[in-house]
């Protein structure tokens, strides 16, 4: 999407210089992503025709069943929807799904009124469904709402501690005096937008201090993560790490890891601090060396039922798409093609019968996790499994086609 599209093409030549051999082989690519991009299409046509009504959104599909659990503006998930159909319009060009899209961001609108107290979640809210349609639009409206809900994030950030407070409901109902989760990372990109198009400067320097004191206190010293880490809010100390969604505290949660690798690489691109990029190869290493043989993760690495456990979808979209961008931004040609490699085996595998839904429902994927402690959205297809899908063929497909073009 344009909102993401920050790649400096001169990072191109680095990763590739095509023989005419490899150029006709990078076109069976575009081609290949093309038709992936036009099964997207064909899905979500399907899915406002299972819709109940257009005031809902998509949010998830049972492995057993056909039609969508829906939700509301206010929903964590609710972006991913405005978010694929901004894709698709970028994809086809058309009119009509230009319209659709611009329809659902607009039911997005209640989240910046003032008596709407966010958690974290308004940045992927907004940046899905404002943010693009900023991105596709330059109305400055778009841009001021973003500038709105960076405004309301940025209430949520404790100096003391240097990050942001990710669930406030979690204070009293968990007994987490301060908590940042790990998904927290891929909302900084709110305050990065908000600081260059307009909003205070403090906005950047909060997210560069969430994402260092997630690097010092969120990760372990194998490089995998704690998917909440919790703070005094008082002292600013760090007090332990803990899981909210993983097996358990000490477990290795795969989703959890695809955040930090898609927020650190975009960390890295909006401060160019190398610090960050070596980061992002150390924890995108761990993920890589604990992948089974399709590159889909399990659901968490250390469940005692691998290879009988659950997988997650919507984890291997998430670091596939975050690859295709940490490869266009690294400075070492040899990991760049690593990444552009591990991202196709990602992509090749969710495009297979084993997880496109296809027939089955009109999602895009299947077998994604959601919560398996908590036992909801296990084995099913989920809206942000689909969102960073299409995102990450959207970005396959613009990566080829500018190599065609060297």
């Amino acid at each position: 999407m344009r909102f993401y599209r920050a790649v400096i093409l001169a990072a191109l030549t680095v990763v590739l210089t095509a023989t005419p051999c490899e150029l006709l082989a990078k076109k069976k690519q575009v081609k290949w992503a093309e038709k992936q991009l036009e099964y997207c299409n064909r899905q979500i046509e399907r899915t406002f025709e299972t819709l109940p009504n257009d005031s809902v959104l998509p949010r998830s599909i049972d492995i057993d069943k056909c039609s969508w659990h829906t939700t509301n503006a206010f929903d964590w998930t609710s972006g991913f929807w405005p978010g694929i159909l901004w894709y698709n319009y970028e994809n086809t060009g058309k009119l009509t799904d230009k319209l659709q899209a611009l329809a659902y961001t607009e039911r997005q609108r209640p989240l910046v009124a003032k008596k709407h107290q966010p958690d974290h979640d308004i940045g992927f809210q907004l940046i899905c469904s404002f943010g693009h349609a900023y991105a596709n639009t330059g109305r400055a409206e778009y841009r001021d709402i973003m500038l709105e809900g960076a405004a309301k994030l940025a209430k949520l950030y404790n100096p003391k501690v240097g990050t942001i407070l990710s669930w406030p409901h979690a204070v009293s109902d968990n007994g987490w005096p301060h908590n940042t989760i790990m998904d927290n990372m891929m909302n900084l990109q709110l305050l990065f937008f908000a600081s260059k198009n307009g909003g205070s400067e403090k906005y950047r320097e909060m997210a560069v201090s969430h994402a260092r004191r997630t690097m010092k206190n969120q990760f372990r010293d194998d490089y995998t993560s704690y998917h909440v880490a919790l703070y005094d809010s008082i002292s600013g100390d760090f007090i332990r790490g803990c899981t909210n969604q993983g097996l358990n505290d000490n477990s290795f949660w795969s989703r959890g890891q695809a955040w930090g690798i898609y927020g650190f690489t975009t960390v890295y691109r909006e401060t160019g601090d190398k610090t960050f990029l070596r980061f992002a190869e150390k924890i995108t290493e761990a993920y890589l060396s604990r992948l089974p043989d399709d590159y889909v993760p399990y659901w968490d690495f250390d469940d005692p039922a691998i290879p009988n456990a659950e997988r997650d979808a919507s984890a291997a979209a998430i670091v596939a798409s975050a690859l295709l961008e940490l490869a266009q931004l690294e400075d070492k040609p040899e990991m760049a093609k690593k990444y552009i490699k591990a991202s196709e085996k990602m992509l090749h595998s969710l495009s297979s019968p084993d997880y496109q839904s296809r027939k089955q429902n009109s999602a895009f994927l299947l077998h994604s996790t959601g919560n398996l402690p908590a036992g909801y959205e296990v084995d099913a297809s989920i809206n942000y499994a689909d969102y960073y899908y299409i995102e990450a063929l959207t970005r396959y497909r613009d990566y080829f086609s500018k190599i065609d073009r060297l």
